[in-house]
C-alpha cells in the first residue's frame, strides 16, 4: 500500500486516545485521522471521511463498543482492532468481539519500563497495518447472546517513540536444527500457527476434528489473558479437549494446547512422549508467543512426526519454522490466500519454499487427519 493507513481511534478516555495516537503516529506508515470520544462522535466523524482501520474501545457512554461494532458490520464494513485493558474478566467480552466481526485485539499500552513500551508499539502498529489488509466480513461470525461491556483503565501519555529494535529470529530462543530427520517412533503431533483472522479459522478447523485427533499445538497471535478466554471458547465448541499451555503439559491425543500470550511456546520430547516449554524471551519475528519458536521446535524434536499448518496473518511470522520442519520430514500445509483474513504467514512460507500443500480452510481438518493416518 503506498499511502498510509488513516486510522480513527474510539475511547472515552482521551488519556488512551493521545496515547494510541502517539504510538501510531511514530510509525511512517500510519495516519491518525481523528479520534472520537464515543460511538456517536465515530458515526459523524465517519460520514465525513472514512477510515482504513478503526480501534475501538469496549466500554464507552451512550453506546458500548460491541453494539457499535455489530451496528458498523451490519451497515459499513470497516476493519476493526478492539482496544482493551489487561483484566480477565473482560476477555469473555472481547471473544464477542472477534465472533461479531473485529479483525484483532490490543492492550491499551503499558509504559512501566522501556521495553514493554516498545513491545507495546510494535504490537499496536503492526496489528493495525494487518488489519487495514483484512477483509473484515471473511472472519465475522454472528455472537448467539448480545455482548454484556466491561470496565476499562487508562493508559499513561505517550509522545513519540522511539523506533522498535531490530527484528529478532528463532535463533534467540534455540538454534537451527541440524541433522537428518527424526525417526517416525512416536504419535502425530500438529503444530500450527496463525495470527491475524486466525480466531475464528481455528474455531473452523477444531470443530470439525474428532475427539481422537492427534495431539494439536497451536501459536494464535493474541494479547495475554485472551488466550485462556480463545481456549475455553473453543472448548465449548470443540470434541477435543482444548486449554491453555502450561509449562510442563504433556501433548496428548485428543487434545489442543494454546501457547499463553505474551509467552514462547516450545515442544519437547521426553522419550516416546511429546511436551512443551513455556517460557520467556524476546519479540521473535515481532511476536511473543512466535510462530517461528514452535515450528522450529518441532523441527528439532519431533522431525517427520509433526505435520506443520500456517494460516491467516500479516508478515512472516513462522515461513523460516515451516521451512526447518519441512527440512526435518514434516509435513507441511499452507492455507489458500482465497480463505484468508490477510494472506501474508502463508504466502511468506510458500515463498520460501517450505509448503508441502497449500488448501482452502475447509481442506485444513481433512489433511491433518489424513496424515495421522498415513
Amino acid at each position: 500500500m503506498g499511502q498510509k493507513i488513516r486510522v480513527l481511534i474510539v475511547d472515552d478516555s482521551a488519556t488512551v486516545r493521545q496515547t494510541l495516537a502517539g504510538i501510531l503516529s511514530s510509525d511512517p506508515q500510519i495516519e491518525v485521522m481523528g479520534t472520537a470520544a464515543d460511538p456517536y462522535a465515530a458515526v459523524r466523524r465517519i460520514a465525513e471521511e472514512a477510515p482504513d482501520v478503526i480501534t475501538l474501545d469496549v466500554e464507552m457512554p451512550r453506546m458500548d463498543g460491541i453494539t457499535f461494532l455489530r451496528k458498523l458490520m451490519g451497515q459499513h464494513p470497516i476493519p476493526v482492532v478492539m482496544c482493551s485493558s489487561l483484566v480477565e474478566d473482560g476477555s469473555e467480552t472481547l471473544m464477542q468481539a472477534l465472533e461479531a466481526g473485529a479483525v484483532d485485539v490490543i492492550l491499551k499500552p503499558r509504559i512501566d519500563t522501556r521495553q514493554s513500551l516498545l513491545d507495546a508499539q510494535v504490537r499496536i502498529c503492526d496489528t493495525v497495518k494487518a488489519a487495514a489488509r483484512a477483509r473484515p466480513r471473511a472472519s465475522a461470525r454472528r455472537a448467539s447472546a448480545a455482548a454484556t461491556p466491561h470496565g476499562t483503565s487508562h493508559a499513561t501519555p505517550l509522545g513519540r517513540t522511539r523506533a522498535p529494535e531490530p527484528k529478532l529470529s528463532a535463533d534467540v530462543m534455540m538454534p537451527a536444527p541440524s541433522g537428518g530427520a527424526m525417526a517416525r517412533t512416536t504419535e502425530r503431533v500438529i503444530c500450527i500457527g496463525a495470527s491475524t483472522g486466525g480466531t475464528e479459522a481455528l474455531r473452523e478447523v477444531l470443530e470439525a476434528l474428532p475427539a481422537d485427533s492427534p495431539g494439536i499445538v497451536i501459536v494464535q497471535h493474541m494479547p495475554e489473558s485472551f488466550t485462556a478466554a480463545f481456549a475455553r471458547r473453543l472448548d465449548s465448541l470443540c470434541e477435543m479437549t482444548v486449554r491453555e499451555a502450561r509449562d510442563g503439559d504433556t501433548v496428548l491425543r485428543g487434545q489442543v494446547l494454546i501457547a499463553p500470550g505474551n509467552r514462547h511456546m516450545l515442544l519437547q520430547r521426553s522419550g516416546a512422549r511429546y511436551l512443551v516449554a513455556v517460557k520467556e524471551g524476546p519479540l521473535v519475528s515481532r511476536h511473543r508467543p512466535s510462530v517461528d519458536v514452535l515450528f522450529r521446535s518441532a523441527a528439532h524434536c519431533a522431525g517427520g512426526n509433526a505435520v506443520g499448518v500456517i494460516m491467516t496473518g500479516m508478515g512472516d511470522d513462522g515461513a523460516t519454522g515451516m521451512r526447518e520442519m519441512q527440512q526435518a520430514g514434516a509435513f507441511t500445509v499452507a492455507q489458500d490466500e482465497e480463505s484468508c483474513v490477510v494472506f501474508g504467514m502463508p504466502k511468506e512460507a510458500i515463498a520460501r519454499g517450505g509448503v508441502d500443500k497449500v488448501v482452502g480452510l475447509s481442506s485444513i481438518p481433512r489433511e491433518i487427519l489424513r496424515h495421522d493416518r498415513s
